[in-house]
């Protein structure tokens, strides 16, 4: 790949620079993040393996159904925390859906393999604790913004019986992948960026999933803002055209940017809350 490609590339994926307010984002869902976590019924910091990032929140819902929704959060496999995204919950928990926020260690302390075998073990624990919140087993969903976007992916990927013969094949009913990264080969020439994720050509494919087949036929919908870059659109629509027999579908967001765009999972009256709710089952 040529210097003007790699340039090219720098500038597509730094969403930071192209969003020049992006601290004013992340200052207001802190902000909004503690608020949840002070008003709200939690429980905090649950351990679901060994290593320190390993922890998950959990936010119940009074009502419902049982239906759980688990957010991943983003910042490039190499930022941010799952306390940022607390802001989440209320939005969820008035529609009678329990989520789970996790957390993950980061890059370059670890690889994104292990990142990868994080959200496992994540996935297992809610399994298996699913009904000690009053959740249900057979309904539980995975989402994820922006490099969680990526592991909500690598986890519909994801052979559970092999990994641990207690669990379903389908352990995962659905999920929903915001802004996400499919195809991770191009940040291998992302220099600012791969100087943490240490990816070569190899690693990179071995964690794309747009070029692995979804491990069920459970449903998978896509949402990317529509004033994101160029590459962050291509990516979205690569899922979709890989994953056909999964894709249910992909949730237009217009004038959103890479931030904005998960603002929308708050927002009540929001298209991708509504889509959310209808990968959920909840819209009937």
């Amino acid at each position: 790949m040529n210097a003007p490609d790699k340039a090219l590339l720098a500038r597509e994926y730094n969403n930071r620079e192209l969003v020049p307010e992006h601290p004013q984002f992340f200052a207001r869902w802190g902000e909004s993040s503690a608020r949840a976590r002070r008003i709200m019924a939690c429980t905090l910091d649950r351990r679901y393996g060994d290593m320190a990032g390993e922890t998950i929140d959990i936010f119940p819902a009074r009502k419902g159904d049982g239906t759980c929704m688990m957010f991943i959060h983003g910042g490039y496999w190499r930022a941010l925390d799952k306390r940022d995204f607390s802001f989440l919950a209320p939005a969820a928990v008035d529609a009678g859906v329990s989520l789970a926020v996790v957390n993950y260690d980061l890059c370059p302390n670890v690889t994104m393999e292990e990142i990868v075998r994080q959200m496992l073990r994540a996935s297992r624990w809610l399994w298996l604790h699913a009904e000690d919140y009053g959740m249900d087993q057979d309904r539980l969903y995975v989402s994820g913004h922006s490099a969680g976007g990526h592991l909500v992916a690598m986890l519909m990927c994801a052979l559970w019986p092999a990994f641990d013969a207690r669990l379903p094949r389908d352990l995962w009913k659905g999920g929903l992948a915001v802004s996400g990264l499919y195809d991770l080969r191009p940040l291998v020439h992302v220099e600012w960026l791969n100087g943490d994720l240490r990816l070569d050509e190899a690693s990179a494919l071995q964690v794309s999933p747009a070029f692995m087949p979804p491990a069920s036929r459970a449903p998978v919908m896509t949402c990317v803002g529509g004033d994101e870059s160029s590459e962050f659109r291509r990516q979205n629509r690569l899922l979709g055209e890989r994953w056909r027999a999964a894709f249910a579908g992909d949730i237009p967001m217009p004038g959103r940017n890479h931030f904005s765009v998960l603002d929308a999972l708050a927002e009540p009256s929001s298209a991708l809350l509504a889509g959310a709710r209808r990968l959920m089952k909840l819209d009937r």
